[in-house]
């Protein structure tokens, strides 16, 4: 073997520079990919603003909400606008009817309270302003009554009649005043929010704690003020001078100090009363308590045993809807398995039609591949909302979604599947003197049977999770449960309970899907 010397490779390189040298857009092809990614990165960030985004956005919302995911709120109002303090809660609290929770504590003792009265030093005699007979129009001894003239002076609509002037009720003089007594009640409160924070309440002051630092707040009833002692720490904010303040106390909650009452978000860990709600007998209880009183314990309904009794308050929780979840989860892998199916069943045939080599007729493969192209460039959503207005909300309109998605879809595959075969064992099963029909089934769906198994398998696994979105425009299943919980804005751990049932569900059938393609491969491989 000859070796080029150095001088032998210069002379090749001068005779042939155009050999050695690289074309500019492959040597500078890394550094123009990354300055065009990156003005690329610019002039998305300033077409979508998303700075702007970013700096508007209420980042404490947003983590309130994903907070609310895994955890849940007690919201008690502690007013105090007539001077002694009472604690109410939300309709539906989670705590029940008549809730006393330990970490609000409450002391009683002499409270100075301001009622409403009415001042009725100064007032007229009853006979110019009463309501009764000898003062009203109707009476014939009324000078409206007893005016002959027509005329607007003489009527008693007159500005100037007694009779336009006459009280309903009260004397016009009569003066609403506040008065003050004295009386036992609710004096102070104190609200736990967590081992660190507490919230103080009298009906003059306010004080919150977090950690180590404590923010009085002087209420003033009169003038419907709050007015903070001192600056306000970084978890305060005041808006402006005398209205509401709203302490942050972290993953453990809020407090919002209004002149006449502190509305309290006392968060904990959890989903609350997720097995009974407050109506159940079973409610509150442990699980030793629980079980004992399901199978030992005595008969809560006459009718029905208590195993019973349990399990249907549980289906029935009014809170979490577990039996009508489980349903529209039910309809959800009704409508991906059954729209799957008829579309399946629809273009397996069509396919055979729409293939060049199967059937040699180019109008009818162009007609069915442009039919297959418009059910496919319609979206599935477009399709859901389509229906929806059709058939109205619900299951069937889902199944038709996917139904027209999926035909135009796997009519696509299938017949590129069927143009792409191997003649070869047609033209055997043709030699021996074969019907058409038996060339189709013996020469050509041995080859593409796996194939159109497998695919049909990974769309089913696929519309169970596109059935969720669908459901959420009216197409019915879970989806459609998902979107009413979210539009409350309150029930996002019902949202996650539902999300964590859809990725078991998808998880599951992935698995399932996985397996039977699996199975179907090997085969092919081996062969």
């Amino acid at each position: 073997m000859t070796t080029l010397t150095a001088d032998q490779i210069d002379d090749i390189e001068r005779r042939h520079p155009a050999a050695f040298r690289q074309p500019f857009l492959k040597r500078f092809a890394y550094p123009i990919a990354i300055v065009v990614l990156a003005l690329y990165t610019v002039y998305a960030w300033w077409f979508f603003s998303i700075g702007a985004v970013i700096s508007n956005g209420n980042w404490n919302i947003a983590g309130a909400y994903l907070a609310d995911w895994v955890s849940y709120e007690v919201r008690p109002d502690v007013e105090y606008k007539t001077g002694d303090i009472e604690i109410t809660y939300p309709r539906f609290s989670p705590l029940g009817e008549n809730p006393d929770p330990s970490w609000i504590t409450t002391e009683r003792g002499l409270v100075t309270v301001s009622v409403e009265g009415i001042d009725t030093s100064d007032s007229k005699p009853a006979s110019t302003g009463g309501a009764g007979v000898g003062g009203s129009f109707m009476s014939p001894s009324s000078d409206a009554t007893n005016t002959g003239g027509s005329g607007l002076m003489n009527s008693f609509m007159s500005p100037s009649s007694d009779a336009s002037n006459m009280g309903g009720g009260a004397d016009a003089d009569e003066e609403t005043t506040v008065v003050t007594e004295t009386r036992e009640g609710i004096a102070e409160a104190t609200v736990e929010i967590s081992s660190t924070s507490k919230v103080h309440i009298t009906a003059d002051e306010i004080q919150l704690t977090r950690g180590g630092e404590t923010l009085a707040l002087t209420i003033d009833r009169k003038n419907e003020t709050v007015s903070p002692v001192g600056d306000l720490p970084s978890w305060a904010v005041q808006k402006g001078e005398g209205e509401k303040v709203i302490a942050y106390f972290g993953f453990a909650g809020r407090a919002e100090v209004r002149w006449y009452e502190v509305k309290v978000n006392r968060r904990f860990l959890g989903w609350e009363n997720f097995f009974f709600d407050t109506r159940s007998p079973y409610w509150g209880k442990s699980f030793s308590e629980v079980m004992t009183l399901a199978f030992s314990g005595e008969r809560i309904d006459p009718d029905r045993s208590n195993l019973a009794v349990m399990w249907d308050n549980i289906v029935n929780n009014a809170e979490w809807q577990h039996g009508d979840v489980w349903i529209k989860l039910l309809q959800t892998i009704v409508m991906a398995f059954v729209g799957t199916l008829f579309a399946v069943m629809i273009a397996f045939p069509l396919s055979f039609m729409a293939a060049r080599n199967i059937t040699p007729n180019r109008f009818v493969n162009q007609i069915l591949k442009r039919f297959f192209d418009f059910l496919r460039s319609v979206d599935m959503l477009i399709w859901a909302l389509f229906f929806t207005r059709a058939f109205g909300p619900g299951p069937l309109a889902g199944i038709s979604a996917i139904f027209f998605t999926d035909t135009g879809t796997f009519g696509k595959l299938y017949s590129e599947a069927l143009e792409n075969i191997d003649d070869k064992q047609r033209e055997g099963v043709r030699s021996v003197g074969a019907s058409p029909a038996a060339v189709q089934r013996y020469g050509v769906v041995p080859q593409v049977l796996p194939v159109f198994i497998s695919q049909a398998l990974y769309f089913w696994e696929s519309n169970t999770r596109s059935a969720t979105i669908i459901g959420a425009v009216g197409a019915g299943g879970i989806g459609l449960k998902l979107w009413e919980a979210m539009r409350t804005n309150a029930d996002w751990e019902n949202v996650a309970y539902m999300v964590i049932l859809i990725l078991i569900v998808v998880f599951v059938f992935d698995n399932i899907s996985n397996a039977l393609r699996s199975r179907l491969v090997e085969p092919i491989a081996r062969d």
